[in-house]
Formats: C-alpha cells, sequence, structure tokens
C-alpha cells in the first residue's frame, strides 16, 4: 500500500509536508495547486510554492514532492509543466476536482468534470511537454452535480496519458459532506489499466482498511485526517499509537518557527489556527487550548503560549 499527502490548499505548505513526512510513512506529496490561467511562470514562484525543488524534489526524509497545476487551456498547462520538471519536480499533478466556486467560475477545477473532451486536451498537452520518464498523475472528483460523466472523464485522463489518477469519492456538489461513495470508484476501477488511487472520508485505520475493500484499490491518499492525527500514515502502516498531546505542541512549535522568517509569516498564525479546526476533531485539549489562542495575532505570543501549554 502506498499512501500520498493530499493537496490541501492553504493547509498543506512545505512546512506542513516536512512535518507529516518526517515519519517516514508516506511515498508521495502533492504541493499546493499552481493557479495557471495564460501566463508562463517564472522559477522563483515555483520555488515558493515548492521549496523542495532545491532538495530534489523531495522533503528531508526524502518523500517526492510532486507540482500540482490548475487550469484550463492546454499549452499554458503544458508550457508550466515543462518548466516544473526543469525545475526538479519528480513529475506533475493536475487538479481536476477542487471544489472552491472561486476556482470552479473561472473554469478550474470540479467544474472540467463536465468537459471530459477538456481534460484529454490537458493532460495530453501536458504529458507531451513532460519527459518521459517523469510520472503524469491527475485528481479529479465522481463529477461536478452528479456522476454521470465519471467513467468518462476517468477514461479521458488515462485516454490522454495520465499514469495514475487519484478519486475524490463525492461531486461537486457534494463537497466534503459524508459519505464518500467509495464503491463508485471501484466501478470507475473496473475499466482502466492504471493505478487509481483512493480519497474521502480516511480519518482512522479503519477507514482505510474498510475505503481499500469497497473501492478495490490498493493505494489511498489522505488529507484532512492526516492534520486531525498527524501521525495517521502510521497508525495505517504500522499500527502506531496516536500521537499523544504534548506531542502535537511539539509539532505546533516546529511548525511556527520553521516559518519563523518566511516572507509567509504574515500569514502563519491564521495557519495555526486553521490546523487547530482539524485538530479539535481528534484531540479534547485542543478547543479549550484554541480558545485562549485565537485572539493572538503575534507569532512570537503564540509560540510562547503553545509551549506553556506543552509544560
Amino acid at each position: 500500500m502506498k499512501i500520498i499527502l493530499a493537496p490541501m490548499e492553504g493547509v498543506v505548505d512545505h512546512a506542513m509536508r516536512e512535518l507529516l513526512t518526517a515519519s517516514g510513512h508516506y511515498d508521495l506529496c502533492i504541493t499546493e495547486f499552481v493557479r495557471v490561467v495564460d501566463q508562463c511562470y517564472k522559477p522563483a514562484y515555483f520555488y515558493k510554492i515548492c521549496p523542495e525543488l532545491k532538495q530534489n524534489g523531495r522533503t528531508h526524509s526524502g518523500v517526492p514532492v510532486r507540482i500540482q497545476l490548475l487550469g484550463q487551456h492546454p499549452d499554458w498547462m503544458a508550457e508550466n509543466a515543462h518548466i516544473a520538471t526543469e525545475l526538479g519536480s519528480p513529475g506533475i499533478d493536475l487538479n481536476f476536482g477542487c471544489p472552491a466556486k472561486t476556482v470552479n467560475k473561472h473554469k478550474g477545477g470540479a467544474v472540467l468534470l463536465q468537459e471530459p473532451e477538456t481534460l484529454y486536451k490537458i493532460v495530453n498537452a501536458v504529458r507531451r511537454a513532460v519527459p518521459a520518464h517523469l510520472p503524469l498523475s491527475a485528481k479529479m472528483r465522481l463529477g461536478y452535480e452528479n456522476t454521470d460523466l465519471a467513467q468518462d472523464c476517468a477514461l479521458a485522463l488515462e485516454g490522454g496519458g495520465a499514469d495514475m489518477i487519484t478519486i475524490h469519492a463525492r461531486t461537486k456538489i457534494e463537497g466534503y459532506r459524508p459519505p464518500a461513495h467509495w464503491h463508485i470508484i471501484n466501478d470507475i476501477r473496473q475499466d482502466m489499466t492504471i493505478p487509481v488511487v483512493a480519497n474521502g472520508d480516511i480519518w482512522t485505520k479503519k477507514d482505510a482498511e474498510k475505503c481499500r475493500k469497497i473501492s478495490g484499490c490498493d493505494d489511498i491518499m489522505i488529507g484532512r485526517g492526516a492534520l486531525c492525527l498527524p501521525n495517521l500514515a502510521a497508525v495505517i502502516k504500522t499500527d502506531e499509537v496516536p500521537m499523544p498531546w504534548a506531542d502535537i505542541c511539539g509539532l505546533l512549535i516546529e511548525y511556527a518557527t520553521f516559518q519563523r522568517d518566511d516572507m509567509a509569516r504574515g500569514f502563519l498564525p491564521n495557519r495555526i489556527k486553521q490546523w487547530f479546526h482539524y485538530l479539535k476533531r481528534q484531540y479534547p485539549e485542543a478547543p479549550h487550548f484554541f480558545e485562549k489562542l485565537k485572539t493572538l495575532r503575534n507569532i512570537e505570543e503564540i509560540i510562547a503560549m503553545i509551549l506553556h501549554e506543552r509544560c
């Protein structure tokens, strides 16, 4: 079984990838998406999204990090994919699953699941632009409003040249509301010749086992579950005990200090607070601590409070 760390816009940045992959139980990471419209990004922008490019495209623990692109114009997507791989991205991932209204309004993400032919054209253009030895993957949902075109979309991605697809087992309209329809992934998978990765509502080891059984997929992608329980991959793979709260506080401090001098520190406090939204699902200590934390704006004050909590 391979476990892939999901790309979560505004949450799973390079610092989070470093923390979550430190245990060594992830096989691949995907970056937050690069929104492609009508331009080629300069190397500096790719380095900002994926500092791991300066480390041979891997986290410090050796997990490969693949740049994800989101857009609707085949040629622009292809050119940016070429630049990303020239800079060292060990492959490219394409986003056809983002449910965000703003993204969909501008013909990006899940809205393209209404146009299998467009999916084919984008993937085909990117495949021709990316060196043959590098993998090209894509992520999709089961559809936009319904699942009627799910099979057509998956086959379009494969036909265009994708080496692997990840399927989030809900439509765009369903967002993240449970349940995830893992059985539909299995229906789609029957006609595929490339690996299919199952994604959606994997919060525990039991969920992972059930998802694999129902979807028929060997491999899974986890996102929100990994933020709720940072060692979830190890729990799934090796029956490691869930990480205790004191260790979570340690990770929060690492996350803050990792980016203390980064240009992104202006929004770092908000990202820590956003992480608490997920931690509250797993840790009873999190809601009370978050109430004390949420009014703070200075990163040093936040670190001091976390240190006090840990002690």
